[in-house]
């Protein structure tokens, strides 16, 4: 086997990226504090052809060095917008048809596996502080919370890594 060159990999440019159909997923960030985070999700979202990134609370904005280390490029590609109320954007986002899925460990969480996608549906991924998670207002306010299985012994996972989790699984059920 031999590794593919950047050239022969045949991605989208920015514009290409931004008439492309996208999925009907949107992030949200609610209170994430590491710049290096805020740009691994415009990567992960870049990736999927997520709708939009909303940035909530403290969430950092584009442009940033720090951002922009990690995203590579991605904040050119990927919609997004400054929120400064979580629970204002998600009473918007529900009136626009979102179903609201608070990735969190809480009391009748669904487990991710578990989840089942519904045809024409649109979806707003709430990931939370690095330290506190999604605020219990936030969860509370959320139509459903989702939670990655973990089996061994911590008890938390990175945001971006929690991102890129959540939105590879929900785009392979959608695409399935």
């Amino acid at each position: 086997m031999r590794k593919l060159e950047n050239s022969e990999l045949d991605r989208l440019n920015v514009e290409e990226f931004k008439q492309r159909e996208k999925t009907p997923i949107c992030i949200v960030l609610d209170n994430v504090r590491s710049l290096n985070n805020i740009g691994s999700v415009f990567r992960t979202a870049d990736a999927f052809l997520i709708e939009k990134i909303y940035l909530c609370g403290i969430t950092a904005t584009p442009p940033h060095k720090e951002i922009h280390k990690t995203a590579l490029g991605a904040t050119d590609s990927v919609a997004w917008e400054y929120r400064k109320n979580t629970l204002v954007l998600l009473e918007e986002l529900k009136e626009a048809g979102y179903t609201s899925l608070a990735v969190e460990q809480a009391e009748n969480a669904i487990m991710l596996n578990d989840f089942k996608i519904e045809e024409n549906k649109k979806y707003a991924l709430i990931f939370g502080n690095e330290v506190k998670g999604v605020s219990q207002e936030v969860v509370s306010g959320s139509d459903l919370v989702l939670e990655i299985p973990q089996y061994g012994t911590k008890h938390s996972l990175n945001i971006s890594v929690s991102v890129g989790i959540v939105v590879w699984d929900l785009w392979a059920k959608l695409k399935g």
